[in-house]
């Protein structure tokens, strides 16, 4: 299966040892691809793991979990991603069959070898 997160990579060979724990993203990007497949692979504790501490208290579990279940993620696209930065696109579609275009401005901070995902900017 190609990875949901467009990096034209197998899923295997991509997001998958991130999300089984295997490996560790390196760089923001990879996070940032890695959480994108979690929504839409609805990897829900990934995604809460993944966020910084300072900002995962404003984040509800099952919130997130309803997020990812009711939208059909099409695409992700990298804009820019430059030190703890990074801007995307991410285009997903409703249960009413509508498509939507998600662009943020996301900051990442590393701890202890660790990416998090701290919070984001929307456009």
């Amino acid at each position: 299966m190609n990875c949901p997160c467009c990096s034209g990579k197998t899923y295997e060979n991509c997001c998958k040892p991130y999300h089984l724990g295997k490996d560790l993203p390196q760089t923001p990007e990879q996070l940032m691809r890695s959480r994108y497949t979690a929504f839409a692979l609805v990897l829900t504790n990934y995604l809460v793991e993944t966020t910084h501490s300072s900002t995962q208290k404003f984040n509800d579990f099952s919130d997130i979990e309803d997020w990812a279940k009711s939208n059909k993620w099409l695409k992700l696209e990298i804009v820019f991603a430059k030190d703890n930065k990074v801007r995307f696109r991410a285009f997903y579609q409703d249960k009413n069959n509508e498509i939507y275009e998600h662009d943020e401005l996301s900051t990442f901070a590393q701890e202890n070898g660790k990416w998090f995902y701290v919070d984001g900017e929307f456009y």
